[in-house]
């Protein structure tokens, strides 16, 4: 029930990539929908090359009762949309990654969040475009904002190393 079609995706992305230089966008994709065919998922796989999106967040589709799609008799057979979820991830890694490298070398701002979730010796926080950034730093920085230059990219978050605060 989507009131927008790819066409239209693609025409407003291309629109906001040209009137705002280094805009982040994401977005979120379901595969394995009712009636989903491969032709529909290549679509997918087009719109993904197509927009380059910098993060997107991707599900198998689950029926939920009570609902219309739940109902539906075109069910996609649950290993062919872990096929299709393993193909749809590799396109968005891809595209997560390039768009990261460019922060490489960049000093960005960044709101300390917390800990890592992966270390406690680490902090995370996120830059004004939702980009993941680990680095070292005190505890009490955590709710305020520093300046982190990027050293290494990684698919879904960014590493660096904490600037000297004034």
């Amino acid at each position: 029930n989507r009131k927008i079609d790819q066409a239209q995706i693609r025409v407003l992305i291309a629109k906001l990539r040209e009137r705002v230089p280094g805009i982040m966008i994401r977005s979120t994709f379901i595969v394995g929908f009712p009636g989903e065919t491969e032709a529909d998922f290549q679509d997918t796989l087009d719109l993904v090359e197509t927009c380059q999106f910098d993060n997107a967040f991707s599900f198998i589709y689950s029926p939920r009762p009570g609902t219309a799609a739940a109902k539906f008799d075109d069910q996609i057979p649950l290993e062919v949309s872990k096929e299709r979820l393993q193909r749809l991830n590799a396109a968005l890694s891809k595209w997560s990654l390039y768009h990261n490298k460019k922060y490489e070398g960049e000093t960005v701002q960044v709101l300390v969040e917390g800990l890592s979730e992966n270390n406690d010796n680490m902090l995370s926080g996120k830059t004004d475009s939702a980009k993941t950034v680990i680095f070292e730093g005190d505890p009490s920085l955590i709710g305020t904002f520093v300046n982190v230059t990027i050293t290494t990219a990684q698919t879904w978050v960014l590493k660096g190393n904490l600037e000297e605060q004034k």
